[in-house]
């Protein structure tokens, strides 16, 4: 008897469980390395900021989580089935202390995660100019079945599932939807995503501090065509971005009217496209689509 229960001891079983843990975190380690996890590397302001609220919260979290399941364990093996020594008293009063505590903690942690969240959100929030030195840069995206249209209107050029920005420089994203279900547009290098809705126009304040180029996508699905609905955001210095309008400028594609309705037609795994001229007020004219106007902003 002496030797089964120390074969099925708590330390024996908690020591497997910190081995297989360990083993389970190096194997992640392992399959993550040299990988590009968005979230985990940011390279602007807004996901910087967004990623230290995450560990926060986790953190914080984790501080409930942890004593809990640890409690948890230790109640499930004391009162086990083959624990004779272990007393069950159901008729015994509560303890007011303890049910107090155990409301109390997750309370506390609760509020403190409240102060943190709430000014932080309010801080962050999409539609809000981002503070800088350099003039910010408007691009307004429309988002079709199954591809992202994006409309620079101070430039005059445009791009299909390719998007171009200078580092240190705010963007302000317009976000409409054409023809599509609802679509969430997301750079997680640079920041949280936001929905792009027909009728609606949603704004996203972004900046880039690091030049590279980053995955775009809708970060929910909304379709068939959803798997290939992904685009490429590059960030580069402000010298190669002015290099590159150039290059644009020289493109025989214009987006006209006959363009925009070929992009209209739903289709998949489009390649990039680029225009050297759009037709004037074409975002505009999506949103009268849907009774909408430039100025009405959704938050969604």
């Amino acid at each position: 008897m002496p030797k089964n229960r120390k074969k099925n001891s708590p330390a024996r079983a908690l020591t497997l469980i910190i081995v297989g843990l360990s083993c389970l975190t190096l194997v992640i380690a392992f399959l993550l390395q040299d990988k590009n996890i968005a979230l985990l590397h940011p390279k602007g302001l807004i996901a910087q900021e967004q990623l230290i609220l995450m560990f926060i919260a986790l953190g914080l979290m984790l501080l409930i989580a942890i004593p809990a399941l640890t409690m948890l364990y230790f109640t499930a093996w004391k009162y086990r089935e083959s624990n004779t020594k272990a007393e069950h008293e159901p008729s015994k009063r509560h303890n007011r202390s303890l049910v107090l505590v155990m409301w109390l903690v997750p309370a506390v942690f609760a509020t403190v995660l409240a102060l943190i969240m709430i000014p932080s959100t309010h801080r962050l929030e999409p539609n809000k100019s981002i503070a800088a030195e350099n003039k910010p840069l408007t691009i307004q995206v429309v988002a079709m079945r199954w591809k992202w249209v994006f409309i620079y209107p101070e430039q005059n050029i445009a791009t299909v599932n390719y998007v171009q920005i200078p580092e240190d420089t705010p963007v302000k994203f317009e976000l409409t939807a054409d023809e599509a279900p609802m679509s969430s547009f997301w750079i997680p290098n640079l920041g949280g995503m936001l929905y792009a809705m027909t009728g609606h126009n949603n704004q996203l304040n972004l900046i880039a501090d690091t030049p590279g180029d980053y995955p775009g996508s809708s970060a929910e699905i909304n379709g068939e065509g959803f798997a290939g609905m992904q685009f490429t955001a590059r960030a580069s210095s402000q010298g190669d971005f002015d290099d590159w309008l150039q290059k644009m400028k020289r493109s025989p594609a214009v987006l006209d009217t006959a363009e925009y309705a070929k992009l209209l037609k739903p289709s998949e795994d489009t390649p990039a496209a680029f225009y050297s001229a759009t037709e004037p007020g074409m975002y505009a004219t999506v949103l009268k689509k849907y009774g909408a106007s430039e100025g009405h902003h959704g938050h969604y």
